[in-house]
């Protein structure tokens, strides 16, 4: 059984503050030419998509420098929803047996509930995770999925004078070679192990691609 766990991607779509807008109109059509073409226009990081190691990094690796492979990823699944705005998720809402054991998991779904404030204004102040939630996920050797615009905060008027600036998460894990999944929906109930299917677009040099995002369920 498969669940998709993306966001659809359309004309006016939310993205991130100052990326490209997206757009997508009619080039041809039955009628007119024989054949129906749409027009595309969007960013890298457009709705649910991976990061790659070059989105943070000066000499990280590009998507295409990956194998394919490495986008079927074993995952683990915590639920952490309700959660508040901008609220902080550390340490404690990690598994405890994160990157231990005989069979550790690729990536870390977390599951906070805000993909229910996409497309709206309240899904720019969504929930983060703390360094050291990033830094025990670095040690694991685990990366992160999230079903927000951002595993770090993302700059808003209502951002708190204690939140870390940049992007701490990004550079712990993207820094290590570890992925980064943004932009997740339908994540509720999802069983504590699945397997994630997040296979980017073939794009040139790209720091980051769209991705249907599948979990494979027993």
């Amino acid at each position: 059984m498969y669940r998709d766990l993306s966001h659809r991607i359309e004309t006016g779509m939310q993205t991130y503050p100052g990326d490209p807008e997206v757009t997508i109109s009619q080039a041809a059509t039955v009628s007119d030419d024989g054949a129906a073409v749409l027009d595309v226009h969007c960013g890298s990081h457009t709705g649910t998509h991976v990061d790659a190691p070059s989105h943070t990094e000066p000499d990280g690796d590009d998507l295409e420098d990956r194998d394919v492979g490495e986008f079927v990823l074993e995952a683990r699944f915590v639920d952490v929803a309700p959660c508040s705005p901008r609220e902080r998720i550390g340490p404690d809402a990690l598994p405890d047996d994160l990157g231990t054991g005989t069979d550790p998991a690729d990536i870390l779904v977390i599951r906070t509930g805000y993909d229910e404030h996409w497309s709206t204004d309240n899904y720019l102040d969504h929930p983060h995770l703390t360094p050291d939630a990033g830094r025990i996920l670095h040690e694991a050797d685990c990366g992160v999925g999230t079903d927000t615009l951002n595993p770090d905060p993302t700059p808003t008027t209502n951002a708190g004078d204690d939140e870390p600036e940049g992007f701490p998460v990004h550079r712990q894990l993207l820094g290590a070679g570890l992925p980064i999944v943004e932009n997740l929906t339908n994540l509720e109930g999802l069983p504590e192990r699945f397997l994630l299917y997040a296979f980017p677009l073939s794009l040139a040099d790209a720091d980051g691609a769209p991705v249907r995002a599948v979990a494979e369920l027993e």
